[in-house]
């Protein structure tokens, strides 16, 4: 079975929320669209979405050092490109073609942001620990 696959958004960990909005408006000349705390279990993150030239980047901030998965990226990586986001057309059918060729998804990743996208992370184990994220826009 194929997929189509077409990059969605970069993720990016960041310390300073403030100072990474600025170089991205001020340097990179992107538009900040929107930023928004999510408080959700297992997330915990301030998120800036940005703009540039029609490409989403959204800059991840902890909100909480002790359960956020950003503060536990932090700490291990340093600050920089977190995952990368893939947008399919159908989640449901992804899921079932990664499971077809033995790719394991984070179970308790799957949930729907604030802009109504489904989003599901792959096992990085499986993906050779780049933190891959599918996600959908049902209407």
């Amino acid at each position: 079975m194929y997929v189509d696959y077409e990059l969605d958004h970069i993720g990016i960990a960041v310390r300073n929320l403030e100072a990474s909005i600025h170089f991205y408006e001020h340097v990179l000349g992107g538009n900040l669209i929107d930023r928004y705390k999510s408080e959700a279990t297992g997330v915990e993150s301030e998120i800036a979405i940005l703009e540039i030239n029609g490409e989403r980047t959204e800059l991840l901030s902890p909100t909480n050092n002790t359960t956020s998965p950003i503060a536990r990226f932090l700490k291990q990586k340093g600050k920089g490109v977190h995952h990368i986001a893939y947008h399919v057309r159908d989640l449901e059918t992804a899921l079932e073609n990664l499971k077809e060729k033995g790719i394991r998804t984070l179970e308790d990743s799957l949930r729907v942001n604030k802009h109504g996208r489904r989003l599901i992370y792959l096992n990085p184990v499986d993906t050779e620990g780049t933190i891959i994220e599918f996600c959908d826009y049902p209407e």
